[in-house]
């Protein structure tokens, strides 16, 4: 098991090296969950996830001979980024084996420090059988994401900082996939604040903590597509496991679309760009999954921020429609000359803004001497898209809201 000491040899080992990240409180946060909320900004470390600290204490403690041999590992990107820039700063081949789905700005960002990128799969353990051939054919030193003890003791130097920043902290809430991040943490706060409770978050498509605590052992699960690419793993760790299931409090689950309403929380409210497995720990808070009281004080491990460009697009489209404050109005009208303006003209008044405006008269379900008109609008939120779809009714026409 880890211990207190590995965690502080490791805050010592690295601490020149990586950054020591904010942890400022959250008011909106508390305003939506009714108690104290401060965020552990790991997304600010240098590439942009809390891998930093867990890869370079590993990196240090390696052997002249390990570090000539070369590196090699299976990660979705966040491992592998901070892999690959430690061992190019230290003078240390890298090699780095990521899934086919790996978000482009992480295979980037890795092949950009030097690393050979070797993609293959969908998950991190198909990653490993590509990672055993290589440890074995060319004597390449393995460099495990999460089940390694200086990796996790690495990780666990979180915890310390934490406890100086938020002194009267009672909760701490970390996303779970491999277990590493946890063991860390949960073991460096238990030897100081035995009583600060310890919540683990994982992504209802890749539940491995959750089947494994219930199974009594580490347990393999089949995975479906998650935003938490970062977090997404068939199996915990043989190391990890057992500091989960003697030191987590609970660990939680939440769904896709709740990753998504908390990445959109987070860009709109606390103007922090969050990755799905960042943010899952946001979500619980925000869906209720993990009670509070008034005077709680809940520090929330914002644990990486390295998404794709194109998915944070989506996102914000997917918020503001869950919102209101985009929709899509099908309204069929008779085929009359002024109608079309009748209806644009019920929207301006309404003070919404149409973004797209289509009509057409060649559809089936629609009556001879009929015009459908599809409208993306932009309002202010729910309430006023049912006034405008209120009033286009009371007009006579046939209305419904899309999608």
């Amino acid at each position: 098991m880890l211990t207190a000491a590995d965690i502080a040899a490791a805050h010592a080992r690295i601490g020149p090296h990586v950054l020591r990240t904010g942890c400022p409180e959250s008011s909106a946060l508390e305003g939506a969950v009714g108690c104290c909320v401060y965020l552990k900004a790991e997304l600010r470390q240098r590439t942009g996830s809390f891998k930093d600290r867990g890869s370079l204490n590993k990196l240090m403690l390696l052997s002249q001979a390990q570090r000539d041999a070369g590196l090699v590992a299976a990660s979705a990107g966040n491992h592998a980024q901070a892999l690959a820039r430690h061992a190019e700063r230290l003078g240390i081949p890298c090699t780095i084996v990521m899934p086919n789905n790996a978000p482009l700005i992480k295979v980037s960002n890795t092949r950009a420090s030097g690393a050979r990128v070797i993609q293959t799969g969908e998950t991190l353990s198909d990653g490993m059988v590509v990672v055993d051939r290589l440890v074995a054919e060319e004597g390449l030193t393995l460099v495990h994401a999460f089940d390694d003890l200086a990796v996790m003791a690495g990780q666990g130097t979180m915890g310390l900082e934490i406890l100086e920043q938020v002194p009267d902290v009672t909760t701490i809430v970390v996303p779970v996939g491999g277990g590493g991040m946890l063991s860390g943490v949960a073991t460096a706060v238990r030897a100081e604040k035995p009583a600060v409770r310890i919540i683990g978050v994982e992504a209802e498509a890749s539940p491995g903590a959750v089947r494994s605590l219930e199974a009594g052992a580490p347990a393999h699960v089949e995975m479906s597509d998650t935003l938490a690419d970062g977090i997404a793993v068939k199996r915990i760790g043989d190391l990890t496991y057992p500091h989960l299931e003697a030191l987590a409090d609970n660990v939680v689950l939440v769904s896709e679309e709740e990753i998504i309403r908390a990445i959109f929380f987070l860009l709109e409210r606390e103007k922090l760009v969050v990755e799905g497995a960042g943010a899952v720990g946001v979500a619980a808070l925000l869906e209720g999954k993990i009670k509070v009281a008034a005077g709680d004080s809940v520090v929330c491990i914002l644990s990486g921020g390295n998404i794709d460009m194109n998915m944070v697009s989506r996102i914000i489209d997917r918020g503001l429609w869950a919102d209101g404050r985009l929709a899509s109005l099908s309204v069929v009208v008779r085929d009359r000359p002024g109608y079309l303006n009748e209806v644009t003209g019920v929207v301006a008044i309404a003070g919404a803004n149409v973004l797209h405006i289509e009509h057409t008269r060649a559809f089936g379900d629609i009556a001879v001497g009929k015009v459908a008109i599809e409208m993306k609008v932009e309002t202010r939120g729910r309430e006023h898209v049912a006034g405008i779809v209120a009033q286009l009714r009371e007009l006579g026409h046939r209305v419904e809201e899309v999608g």
